[in-house]
């Protein structure tokens, strides 16, 4: 069963054309076929007047008559005599006749002259209809070179015709996720307008769940944080307070959960800011790549320093990107927090921030254990921890770098590092680069 809309339709006008121009075919041929033997009749009658006006005899060349036509002329005299089939042929009266001479069927023309002499112009059935048969098959020429043609621009009007649908669904193809726009009217034939219709209703639908759900996990965790706070007030309070070690241990496992939800607290809250608040690419300001950097290496040199990982800058070079500073900052730190958190203490966590074919990178390695390659599709998904959720975290690191760098209109890159004595993880992030005379004048700096 043919289940594509565009098979069916060729298929279908195949069929019709391939039909109809059997049908034509065969009435043309016959028409031709008709035609041809009128004419020869023609040439019959005129031999005969001809014959008969100029006294021309049997014997003689037929001028103007070609020798594979085969036709000739028979004296049938004034008395009927000879063969039979002269005998018969003098029974007939004036004018056309199939006849037949030496066991073959022939055309004849009976004619009488003014002397009483009769005589008849003969040619061959066999020879007639071969001729006639020739000349009605190069009428079907045309049809059977028409029929090819008539396929091809058919396929190719189905093709033109379905462009539309093949466009539209191009372009949801291509769209983000979280693009909610309705799908235009403009362009599209008639026909699909219920179709687009129908789909703009759903994508409204979807769009207001989504807005709804994002709402109510921003509520939620906005309403969750200050409870969260006030435990760990408490939780602080309680350090002077001269515990056992059993407590003392109870008590550093508390605050660790307590920093553990106050952390995904804060990863939701900034998801939902992202989702709830996206700008277009044209209203970001230009900020400085390399300076955001700096800032949040500052922010997390304390945490590297606690577990003697060596954190810091490889290279330098002042770039300039379209980016909201929160969004640029949220971006890098989830990719320094998640890469202290898998490296070991001893570790080192190397960044770069240079200009590499017309694009601004974000260079980070780290010398943890890398990412298994099962994870690797999925390690971009909400929630996602992937093999070792053994470490600290919430899953929702990455997913917010990805969401960042894709309103940035950049794009992220993770490969495992492999090699005689090291292991890790390199994140590659690209984005576009702005223009700004007074960083480009700047150069590189090597850390």
């Amino acid at each position: 069963m043919i289940r594509s809309l565009r098979g069916r339709l060729f298929i279908g006008l195949t069929a019709i054309i391939i039909l109809t121009g059997a049908i034509g075919g065969m009435f043309a041929f016959n028409w031709a076929f008709d035609e041809a033997i009128e004419m020869q009749d023609s040439i019959l009658t005129q031999i005969a007047s001809l014959a008969q006006n100029s006294g021309f005899s049997g014997g003689q060349p037929l001028p103007g008559v070609e020798e594979d036509a085969e036709v000739w002329i028979m004296e049938l005299g004034k008395a009927p005599h000879g063969s039979a089939d002269d005998r018969q042929l003098w029974s007939h009266q004036d004018g056309l006749h199939v006849a037949a001479r030496a066991g073959q069927p022939i055309r004849v023309l009976v004619r009488t002259r003014a002397d009483g002499s009769r005589f008849a112009v003969a040619q061959p059935t066999a020879v007639r209809d071969e001729t006639a048969r020739d000349m009605a098959l190069r009428t079907l020429v045309p049809i059977a070179a028409l029929i090819p043609c008539l396929m091809l621009v058919t396929a190719l009007l189905i093709a033109q015709s379905l462009r539309p649908m093949v466009r539209l669904a191009s372009d949801l193809d291509a769209r983000r996720a979280d693009d909610m726009s309705p799908l235009p009217l403009k362009g599209m034939p008639s026909e699909l307008h219920p179709f687009i219709a129908s789909i703009n209703g759903l994508i409204a639908r979807m769009r207001l769940m989504m807005d709804q759900q994002r709402r109510f996990i921003a509520d939620a965790t906005h309403e969750l944080r200050t409870p969260i706070a006030a435990l760990s007030l408490q939780a602080e309070n309680l350090d002077p307070v001269d515990l056992p070690a059993a407590a003392r241990d109870r008590l550093a496992a508390l605050k660790q959960g307590m920093q553990r939800t106050k952390h995904l607290l804060e990863q939701l809250l900034a998801l939902a800011r992202q989702e709830a608040h996206p700008l277009g690419r044209g209203e970001m300001p230009q900020v400085s790549l390399d300076h955001v950097a700096k800032e949040v290496v500052a922010d997390l040199l304390p945490q590297a320093l606690n577990r003697n990982i060596d954190l810091g800058f490889e290279l330098v070079e002042p770039l300039a990107v379209p980016s909201e500073p929160v969004m640029l900052a949220a971006m890098i730190r989830n990719l320094l927090d998640n890469a202290l958190r898998y490296t070991p203490e001893g570790g080192n966590v190397d960044i770069g921030v240079y200009r590499q074919d017309g694009a601004a990178i974000l260079q980070i390695e780290d010398s943890g254990p890398g990412i298994e390659s099962s994870d690797m599709d999925r390690i971009f998904e909400p929630f996602f921890r992937g093999a070792r959720e053994e470490a600290e975290g919430t899953g929702l690191g990455m997913s917010i770098v990805k969401r960042v760098v894709d309103e940035l209109g950049g794009s992220i890159a993770l490969e495992n590092i492999m090699g005689v004595g090291r292991s890790g993880l390199r994140v590659i992030v690209r984005l576009p680069i702005a223009a700004d005379p007074d960083l480009s004048a700047n150069k590189p700096t090597a850390i």
